[in-house]
């Protein structure tokens, strides 16, 4: 936490892993965002992937897309991911917004929430498995408890609207889940490094 993060309040950034249109990746991650929104003193940065250009890996040139991203992700609290699974693992979309967030990464020491989204019965399970492993590697603090949808084309209305009271609660519980472990953790680190630095000035 940034040493005015106390006096903005807490910044989440929750990014959409996918570009498919209509896509239940996009449902799912607008009720997080929702919650987040109904927190005290928490603004969300909702980040749809279809709306971005990103360059390949390996491409010496960034995009003004690529540097919004990385100031987004640079000036958040906390971010949430979310992901399609696809053939066994998340979307090639969400890796290549991680891609594109630098190295090091600008993920590094942040706490970061997963959710997922499947049609299958066993949900997002191996997709956010997967996803978990790249983010640990790129030095993110991944939460316990990833939310996996499963079957979510039965899931979601035609208009957008959760249709299972059961799993839209257990959506908007990554949000919570988020916030109470920046409440118990982040806040209070920088509490007490501001503490330390106003004894030692």
């Amino acid at each position: 936490m940034r040493k005015d993060e106390a006096k903005r309040g807490i910044r989440i950034a929750a990014l959409i892993g996918t570009v498919r249109p209509g896509n239940f990746t996009g449902l799912a991650m607008r009720l997080v965002a929702d919650e987040l929104a109904r927190q005290d003193g928490v603004a969300v940065d909702l980040v749809d992937a279809g709306e971005l250009t990103l360059p390949f890996p390996g491409h010496e040139d960034v995009s003004g897309d690529a540097e919004r991203l990385r100031t987004i992700i640079r000036d958040a609290t906390g971010v949430v991911l979310s992901t399609p699974e696809y053939h066994g693992g998340f979307s090639s979309v969400i890796k290549l917004m991680i891609e594109n967030m630098g190295f090091p990464s600008v993920l590094r020491g942040k706490p970061v929430a997963l959710l997922g989204v499947a049609s299958g019965q066993i949900g997002a399970i191996k997709s956010l498995e997967a996803l978990r492993g790249v983010c640990s590697h790129v030095g993110a603090l991944v939460l316990p408890a990833p939310v996996s949808v499963a079957g979510v084309q039965s899931v979601f209305d035609e208009h957008g609207n959760c249709t299972d009271e059961r799993i839209e609660k257990r959506i908007r519980g990554l949000a919570t889940s988020m916030i109470d472990y920046i409440h118990d953790n982040v806040c209070p680190r920088h509490t007490l490094e501001a503490m330390v630095r106003a004894a030692a000035g």
